[in-house]
């Protein structure tokens, strides 16, 4: 019996624990979902939710953006979060933004560190940062394969749900974003291979120091950071 419920753990034959949380550490369900959500006590993989703010998602009406000043938005944030969690926390394996729509993956961040302590020092110390003005809120995922969590037919652009595909629609960067930070992204199973020096930082939206730097400073666990995540919430509805 063991052996059984250990072989379907985390499968549509699991009706105890939700495969989609055990796939991509999100589930469209939220706390309504009938299955658990089993949060990892410790991970190679952080999740920081909701952090990339597409401009196409946000635009006022009127205003439009074109595919290459979102290109260059995008690979500036890049730039910014791959150097920060690198620099200060340790050796990236894996970085995947979604470009999803659904509300449990827009803008949804996925570092996969090498070692599972550089994971647990980054999402204790991110959440007690901002960025851009929004605090930061940090968690393991028990995301570890993204070939799994990935949409394969969103790669090859024949998604029929579009954005709001319960499987991760990874953005990537451009290749010469790719060039200047020493890293190749491969479609098809996201792939990185380390070559060369790493570039400058980015010059996505800052890290929040102190009162200055990324439009809001420090945060702490308060009610500032609460009801900035309410007012979030309601904004996405």
């Amino acid at each position: 019996m063991a052996e059984y419920l250990a072989s379907i753990f985390g499968t549509e034959k699991d009706r105890v624990n939700c495969p989609f949380y055990f796939k991509i550490g999100a589930c469209c369900h939220g706390e309504r979902c009938s299955r658990q959500h089993n949060k990892p006590t410790f991970s190679q993989t952080m999740l920081l939710l909701h952090m990339f703010q597409n401009p196409v998602h946000f635009q006022k009406q009127g205003v439009q953006f074109t595919e290459e000043a979102v290109q260059k938005h995008f690979d500036e944030f890049f730039a910014d979060i791959y150097c920060e969690l690198e620099e200060k926390y340790g050796h990236i394996e894996e970085l995947n933004v979604c470009e999803n729509l659904g509300d449990h993956l827009i803008g949804n961040v996925y570092c996969k560190f090498r070692k599972e302590e550089d994971a647990q020092k980054a999402v204790d110390a991110l959440n007690n940062r901002w960025y851009n003005g929004a605090p930061i809120y940090a968690e393991l995922s028990p995301v570890t394969d993204f070939r799994e969590a990935s949409c394969r037919q969103h790669e090859l652009s024949e998604c029929s749900r579009g954005g709001f595909c319960n499987f991760m629609h990874i953005k990537t960067i451009s290749k010469d974003m790719q060039k200047t930070l020493g890293v190749k992204m491969v479609q098809h199973f996201t792939d990185w291979n380390k070559g060369g020096g790493r570039g400058g930082r980015g010059g996505g939206g800052g890290w929040g120091r102190g009162g200055g730097g990324g439009g809001g400073g420090w945060g702490s666990r308060g009610g500032d950071r609460d009801n900035y995540r309410e007012r979030d919430r309601s904004r996405r509805h």
